[in-house]
């Protein structure tokens, strides 16, 4: 990514390395932000198999909120 890509997702970057840190996120299928995560460490970052769980989970939730007649 460009700087100007990390400035338009308000990322954090990193001027002595000259890079954009870790900027994470989960999105509904019609682009809203669901979470995000902006880290300069390895620590707060997304960990693939826990996002996975968390977006069956929202789903499920979704699928029992739903009228039965949708």
């Amino acid at each position: 990514m460009t700087r100007e890509d990390g400035d338009r997702i308000g990322a954090w970057w990193e001027e002595r390395r000259d890079h954009i840190q870790p900027s994470e996120f989960v999105l509904s299928k019609s682009g809203k932000v669901m979470m995000s995560t902006y880290s300069n460490s390895p620590i707060g970052r997304m960990d693939p198999a826990e996002t996975l769980s968390l977006i069956k989970y929202l789903n499920d939730r979704r699928a029992k909120a739903k009228p039965a007649d949708e």
